[in-house]
């Protein structure tokens, strides 16, 4: 089932649940993805969609971040619950074992000697974890790794 046909069909089942949230949340994914589709003029790969879903899941985080700087209880709880959503959508994420796995192997393709590689070592990293990983946490590894 590709990923449009699996909003739809949760959009029409969060109608009939009268759940709001998750309706509200899949009908701003959908309108994403659409808008991706307009702007590039084609049908989306799954790797575009995907950079959408991500891009909606970090809008999320940050928005969390904001509310709860601002001690706004109510629309922290809200946008986690649209988050949650959101990483419904999204492809199972890697463990930390194999986050670490990932980014030996990396450095270990470019041949990465200290911290000077860490641009070429993430600029190979990202493709293979795109989706799967925090680009925070993967970041943090590769510095780990390369001290």
């Amino acid at each position: 089932m590709s990923l449009s046909d699996k909003i739809m069909t949760d959009m029409k089942t969060a109608m009939k649940n009268h759940d709001k949230t998750t309706l509200n949340t899949v009908r701003m994914i959908k309108s994403a993805l659409m808008n991706e589709k307009i702007k590039l003029g084609h049908d989306l790969t799954p790797d575009e969609e995907l950079t959408v879903l991500n891009r909606e899941k970090k809008q999320r985080e940050e928005s969390i971040e904001e509310f709860t700087k601002a001690k706004r209880t109510e629309l922290v709880e809200e946008t986690k619950k649209e988050l949650a959503v959101v990483e419904k959508y999204m492809p199972k994420q890697m463990r930390k074992e194999e986050l670490e796995s990932a980014v030996k192997e990396t450095i270990d393709e470019v041949g990465a000697k200290g911290k000077s590689d860490f641009g070429k070592v993430m600029k190979a990293l990202m493709p293979k974890i795109k989706g799967r990983a925090d680009g925070k946490a993967a970041s943090q590894t590769v510095r780990d790794q390369l001290n």
